[in-house]
């Protein structure tokens, strides 16, 4: 059997709000849109008493053994969903880890979709929504990579055909902890997103909305609110802000031409950090 490839792409999270606190876990609603950033990852089914998985790339470097993937290919074999069916997956990662932008997650949830396409496993919407919740809370968002509104009962409404927003990403030389990050919460915003539609994806309603954790990683990274001011303050994006826990900030344009002239800024003045000038698919 020959290897499968599928693109998994990088999840930002254009604005989200964190709605309380039930035991260990926050409640959020998020509106989350994908870029052309992505992951390769090849896959196939193979003769063999376990799953081999491996990382390669740019940003593999930090990946440990109990990563997503790992734990989703567990939750099946425990679960015995695989039949004894064992598959090698191999990870290019080109999306930077502890960035906010979901690129575990998304690993987890494309391969998970790719399983059941091909129906290497049977399990309805429920069981899909249970493995996906217990791996990472934004995996479910990556079963299809396409602008989503999560509202607080952990409901997805999927929209499609909207006009590409262009986007320089960035992210500075060190990585934000989600756990930390979320630790830290301290207040909690009322529900926005309960009546999802497509306006809310338009740069008006975007303007006006934020991400609640980009406070707590701005106050305790100096140098992050010093590289949001930068890009606040070249070629005039339409919002510049941090997607999920940090540390990647997204710069928003309305056209490609200013986004092109912000990445050349930007890489002249941190010329050690990471960035990409991308757009939503």
């Amino acid at each position: 059997m020959s290897y499968k490839k599928i693109k998994s792409y990088a999840k930002i999270n254009l604005a989200l709000n964190i709605i309380s606190k039930i035991k260990s876990l926050h409640r959020i609603e998020s509106i989350v849109a994908f870029v052309d950033l992505y992951d390769v990852i090849l896959i196939k089914k193979i003769k063999s008493k376990k799953h081999i998985i491996s990382f390669s790339g740019k940003f593999s470097k930090n990946i440990g053994l109990n990563n997503t993937v790992s734990q989703l290919f567990k939750i099946l074999e425990k679960k015995k969903l695989l039949k004894n069916q064992k598959f090698e997956v191999k990870i290019k990662k080109k999306i930077p880890i502890k960035a906010g932008l979901g690129g575990g997650s998304m690993n987890a949830a494309n391969i998970l979709s790719y399983l059941i396409k091909k129906k290497f496993l049977k399990i309805n919407k429920y069981e899909i929504s249970e493995i996906a919740k217990s791996i990472g809370s934004d995996v479910i968002l990556g079963l299809e990579s396409t602008n989503s509104i999560l509202n607080t009962k952990n409901e997805i409404k999927r929209f499609y055909g909207y006009k590409n927003f262009f986007t320089l990403i960035v992210k500075p030389n060190f990585g934000c902890s989600t756990k930390d990050i979320y630790s830290k919460v301290r207040k909690y915003d009322k529900p926005k997103f309960n009546r999802p539609n497509k306006k809310m994806f338009s740069f008006d309603y975007l303007k006006k909305m934020s991400n609640s954790l980009e406070p707590i990683a701005l106050s305790k990274y100096n140098k992050l609110k010093k590289i949001k001011l930068f890009l606040e303050n070249i070629s005039t994006p339409a919002f510049v802000r941090m997607s999920g826990s940090g540390s990647a900030l997204v710069a928003y344009f309305q056209s490609k031409e200013r986004c092109d002239d912000a990445k050349k800024k930007f890489s002249r003045k941190y010329k050690n950090f990471w960035c990409i000038a991308s757009k939503t698919i």
